[in-house]
């Protein structure tokens, strides 16, 4: 599996450093990278635009191998899953959405997760590691190989599956450049999402070095009870986190910030909710999206009624903030958003739903 020594994953500017302190010439590093991310070749004796005394080192040293997979499935609703052996008897998922016009691919920055939304299964898990720049990256390539034969493309990727990714800030915002740069996979910025619990002063930072779309997952819209449903908030709360928002949005020019918002029956879907919701975001950048709840078992949350969920979004519609609400995907394999599960299976951390085959 990659780790920290595989050339998978570096941005171009370090990739260049690694081959210039070889003594090699810094255009090796496009050259590999062709190799990586446009042909989906990883086997450098293959590369036969590189001397054969480089492409042998580089067998040696690139690290470049993708990670095993442990399982397969497949969704009624053509949604794709896979289950990747990460080390360490640990696993991640990544999922691929596809849609008319564009194929999604949503990839785990972390195995497990610190935050522990109390409605979220991930949570659940508890927190193992982070993941490299080299497994990030990989999950799009282990994908890609296995959606060509279908006919299938990744248009989009999103930071959405297991874990925080500004918890593993510098990863995340490597592999992020290499989706996004043309030696790379070649995606734009608004084809690039981060999705974060919150962590305030990293969305500034993320500023500094990314111009991806960014994400919040909000789910309530006063701290009291963000507190309950996002601890992270107790650290972060509403008003300053929104604030880095609507900065973010100055300085990379996006035309909103999506804000997720799952419904909960009772909880966080009554009017006066929506209203104080109208409050956050009327007049500013921002888009809302509805999530239908997937219920996880152990917790105590329910779905909201979707009568409620569509007063509740007609209430922001008709105060002028775009609000959808987001069709549920690929639930019946449990990849719907916070379905994400460990067990334990023959010491392997294993989220619920996927059991390794004999």
């Amino acid at each position: 599996m990659p780790d920290s020594a595989s050339l998978l994953g570096l941005p171009r500017g370090e990739l260049e450093n690694w081959f210039t302190s070889r003594g090699e010439a810094a255009f090796r590093a496009r050259q590999l990278m062709r190799w990586l991310y446009h042909r989906g070749e990883l086997e450098p004796l293959r590369m036969t635009d590189m001397a054969l005394s480089l492409r042998e080192s580089l067998s040696d040293s690139a690290g470049l191998v993708l990670p095993p997979i442990v399982q397969r499935r497949r969704s009624a609703d053509g949604t794709r899953k896979w289950l990747l052996d990460v080390g360490g008897g640990q696993v991640v998922e990544t999922v691929f959405i596809p849609e008319p016009g564009r194929g999604s691919l949503c990839v785990s920055s972390q195995v497990g997760c610190a935050v522990n939304c109390p409605f979220c299964a991930t949570g659940q898990m508890g927190f193992s590691r982070n993941l490299s720049a080299a497994e990030i990256v990989a999950q799009t390539l282990v994908a890609r190989r296995e959606l060509e034969p279908e006919g299938r493309t990744i248009t989009n990727i999103v930071f959405m599956g297991m874990g925080e990714p500004l918890a593993n800030f510098r990863e995340v915002a490597r592999a992020a450049s290499v989706f996004l740069d043309h030696l790379g996979l070649g995606l734009s910025r608004r084809r690039v999402t981060l999705s974060t619990s919150g962590i305030t002063p990293r969305i500034g930072k993320l500023a500094e070095v990314s111009r991806v779309a960014l994400a919040v997952s909000l789910h309530a819209p006063d701290d009291e009870l963000r507190n309950r449903l996002v601890p992270l908030n107790r650290r972060y709360p509403l008003g300053p986190l929104l604030e880095a928002c609507w900065d973010y949005a100055r300085a990379t020019e996006s035309r909103e910030i999506t804000f997720e918002y799952v419904m909960l029956d009772g909880v966080n879907d009554q009017p006066g909710q929506a209203a104080a919701l109208v409050g956050l975001l009327r007049g500013r950048p921002a888009k809302l999206n509805l999530i239908p709840y997937n219920p996880v078992c152990g917790t105590p949350f329910a779905c909201s009624p979707r009568p409620a969920i569509d007063r509740f979004r007609q209430t922001l519609l008709d105060a002028g903030v775009m609000t959808m609400t987001r069709k549920t995907r690929g639930d019946d394999i449990e990849v719907a958003c916070g379905q994400l599960r460990g067990t334990v299976l023959n010491g392997m951390s294993v989220p619920r739903g996927m059991r390794a085959r004999a």
